[in-house]
Formats: C-alpha cells, structure tokens, sequence
C-alpha cells in the first residue's frame, strides 16, 4: 500500500514571520515523510511600500527563492497548510486574492476531500489570532475539506495555546518566531501529515 502523500504550505508573509512558520511546517512534513511544495502567494503591494518598511523589504529579497502558489498546487495535494498574517481579524488580501482564483478547479471537486490545516501571527496578543483561523476555516469548508485543527493534542500546543491553528505574538515585529511557536508549528504539521496519509489510504 502506497503511504505517501502529498503536502503543500501555501501561504503569505509580509515581514517573516509566517515564512518562518511555513518553512518549519515544509521542514517537518518532509522529516514525516511528505513530499511537499512550499508556496508563497503572490505580493499585491507596490513596491514603494515595500521598500518603505525594512522589515518587508528584507523578507521579500530573502524569499525571492520561494515559487508562487498556482491552483495545481492544492489539486496536487492531499493536505494543505495554509498560513497568514491577520488583517482585521481576517486573512490578508494577498492570500485571499490567491483563493479567488481556485474557482475553476472548485467547481471541478479538485479541492474536495483533503485535510485543510491554518496557521496565523498578529502583532498583538488579541489581535485577531482566532478569528483569522476561523475565517480561513470558512474557505476549508467551501472546498469540502477535512479541517485537521491541532486543538490541544500536545504538550506543545498547551504552551502555544491556540487550539484552532498554530499562531505567534509577534510584539510588533519585534518578536520573531521563538521555539514555542516552532514546536506548535511542528505539532500541527505532523498532525495533518498523519491524517492525510489516513484519509488517503482508507
């Protein structure tokens, strides 16, 4: 029997920090034996806003490595992380413009019947962590998908502290992605490896 699946890290960062989850989730899907794609969504921002924040600026010369998310990356799937900064409480415009373009392999059923994980940073404490997940959630469950959430399945995720997708207090930039929301990060994707693998084989 064939255990392999296939995962793909889909997300958007603006400074680094939900690069930085997205490459620690890429990292230990492929240590659980995925084979994965690590995708950032396109930048909508103009390029004088970008270089007008250092921060922004370094992490795009510093992902320019990182291939754009096309819709055959969720077709090709079996499980898909799914990252974001919030923005009001909701997913950022860039990741959401992204998703308004898997309507025609939507209507297809091409996105139906995977395991659908979201993962998140604010720069403040209660800044919109939860409902940014569940608003991605909302597009999970358009799909068809099997929502694979880390709820609190691990010492790890008790220390992170957020049931509904790995996420970090980033202090307003000044905090980058510490060993606690790295070990959360792991937790979650082994979870949507080992769930994935279990819905592909049943």
């Amino acid at each position: 029997m064939d255990t392999s699946v296939n995962i793909a890290v889909i997300h958007y960062s603006s400074t680094g920090t939900i690069t930085g989850i997205a490459r620690e989730m890429a990292e230990t899907a492929e240590k659980a034996g995925a084979r994965v794609r690590l995708r950032k969504v396109a930048e909508l921002a103009p390029r004088s806003a970008i270089d007008a924040n250092p921060a922004w600026a370094a992490n795009a010369a510093a992902t320019a490595d990182i291939p754009l998310a096309a819709p055959d990356d969720l077709v090709w799937a079996d499980g898909v992380l799914v990252g974001s900064p919030t923005r009001f409480g909701n997913i950022a415009a860039q990741l959401k413009q992204f998703l308004d373009t898997l309507g025609p392999v939507w209507r297809q059923g091409l996105l139906a019947d995977k395991v659908y994980s979201g993962f998140t940073s604010a720069g403040t404490g209660h800044g919109g962590h939860e409902a940014t997940l569940l608003a991605l959630s909302h597009t999970f469950h358009h799909f068809g998908g099997v929502l694979v959430p880390p709820g609190y399945t691990d010492p790890a995720k008790f220390a992170d502290g957020n049931p509904y997708g790995t996420s970090h207090f980033d202090q307003g930039g000044t905090a980058p992605v510490d060993d606690t929301t790295r070990a959360a990060a792991r937790v979650q994707a082994e979870r949507v490896v080992r769930f994935a693998r279990a819905l592909k084989s049943a």
